[in-house]
């Protein structure tokens, strides 16, 4: 039970024994569980130092085309160690007699290791020199209430400034890391939603502690209202903040909560550390930026055919009008294929299908007939068009970073004379984190793949009745 409280909890000491056996064991704990995802998924070993890429380079790699439901498990399985991991460095540096606040540069991609590396070392400061205080007085004066504390037009004021205080550290920080350095990382979806609700917490208990449930209130409201800025602004669009917020709620929920913790048991952090916690994120985007290398993944779906594959090969180079999705999310503005024109044949031929935004031009670069078309993406249209109060919105994720490279088709001959046609997609995603985005990405793909595939598989039937 006591490791539990000093796990989870936020009252127990953390010393330096306890802080290394811990990371020792939760490491080897996490090691094993990836291993064992990695393992049910692909069949293969997970490469140890992609726990050292922040750009995931080797995780990719070793990944290759592998289910969706692998990338969902990794990220909840993530979410205990970075929550004991995160807590525990807080707890470490005030026990070693440092600002509390110092812990939170675990969040921070890199410096965390170096974070890690100095909190095991230090010693453990005297009792007097512990900025971590159990429950109990408010630091620096009488007992706290457990309710909202002074009138309600106080409670009010601290409410609205950690709310305009932590929604300016966000827009700010998506201004620097997406329209200055092109970049959609950690210190964006990670970092920066979990500081804006430490930030709301800090100043909305700087007077009195107030109640945990109202502090995290504030925090949903900061990541509210910038969402609500981005989408007024035309930055983005509904579909992709809707996406994007179950994640950054999260993170800024755990951020208020570490923040509210912190502000009962060692008060407000001084300037030069509250400075030090803020400026991280944006220090730290430009070199996840020269370090982001997204590698190319597969996505593959497949059909069975009631027909022969010289049949089926005449609609898979070119097919007709498909009839209107009935799938909500392409309602909702999400691209879809309608038709596909091929000019010439062989290599060398193009290819283009048309989609609701646009049309993607597949220049061809293998040509089997009956077996296997293979082709490049030289162009491609926006990946959806953005729900928005504007006609138009220049979403900057919209190109470049969810890119489809090449694609095939490849038919497998049944022994009963059916075909099994499947679709690949080989694409790369360049949004943080990315096993969370494939999944939005990859069952979008397959359901793209789906509406192609049971078109030919229509009209492919049609021809031999």
């Amino acid at each position: 039970m006591g490791w539990i409280k000093l796990w989870f909890g936020l009252d127990a000491r953390v010393t330096r024994r306890a802080y290394i056996a811990t990371g020792v064991s939760f490491m080897a704990l996490k090691v094993l569980i990836d291993e064992l995802l990695m393992h049910t998924a692909t069949g293969k070993t997970w490469p140890v130092l992609a726990y050292l890429l922040p750009s995931l380079i080797l995780k990719n790699e070793a990944l290759g085309p592998q289910p969706g439901w692998v990338l969902g498990a990794m990220a909840v399985t993530a979410l205990p160690f970075m929550w004991v991991g995160v807590t525990m460095s807080v707890r470490r540096a005030a026990d070693a007699g440092l600002s509390p606040w110092l812990g939170t540069a675990f969040f921070v991609p890199l410096l965390n290791y170096v974070t890690m590396f100095t909190l095991a070392i230090l010693p453990s400061a005297s009792a007097e020199r512990t900025q971590w205080q159990p429950v109990g007085p408010y630091r620096g004066g009488a007992e706290a209430p457990e309710r909202p504390a002074g009138d309600v037009g106080e409670a009010l004021r601290g409410a609205l400034v950690g709310v305009l205080a932590s929604t300016g550290f966000g827009l700010g920080m998506i201004a620097l890391s997406i329209y200055v350095f092109r970049l959609y990382g950690a210190a964006l979806f990670f970092a920066t939603p979990f500081l804006m609700g430490t930030t709301s917490a800090l100043l909305y208990n700087r007077q009195h502690r107030r109640d945990l449930g109202y502090t995290l209130l504030v925090a949903l409201a900061s990541v509210t209202m910038t969402g609500s800025a981005i989408l007024l602004f035309g930055v983005e669009g509904l579909l992709c903040l809707a996406m994007a917020f179950p994640i950054a709620a999260t993170l800024a929920c755990l951020g208020a909560l570490l923040g509210w913790a912190a502000m009962t048991r060692a008060g407000p952090p001084r300037p030069a550390a509250l400075a030090l916690m803020l400026l991280l994120p944006p220090s730290t985007v430009g070199v996840e930026r020269t370090l982001a290398r997204p590698e190319l993944r597969e996505v593959t779906t497949s059909v069975d055919i009631d027909a022969p594959p010289d049949v089926v090969w005449e609609h898979t180079i070119g097919f007709s009008e498909l009839p209107p999705p009935p799938e909500w999310f392409f309602r909702l503005g999400v691209a879809y294929p309608m038709r596909a024109k091929i000019e010439g044949q062989g290599v060398g031929a193009v290819r283009r299908c048309e989609f609701s935004t646009g049309a993607f031009v597949e220049p061809i670069t293998v040509w089997e007939p009956g077996k296997k078309l293979a082709f490049d993406v030289t162009a491609q249209p926006p990946s959806m068009t953005e729900l928005s109060p504007y006609r138009h919105v220049n979403a900057p994720h919209l190109e470049g970073y969810m890119v489809s490279r090449r694609g095939e088709f490849r038919l497998v001959g049944l022994a009963n004379g059916h075909t099994r046609l499947e679709g690949s997609t080989f694409y790369t995603l360049a949004l943080f984190p990315e096993s969370y985005w494939a999944i939005w990405g990859e069952q979008l793909l397959h359901a793209i793949h789906g509406r192609v595939l049971d078109h030919i598989k229509q009209l492919s039937e049609n021809d031999r009745r």
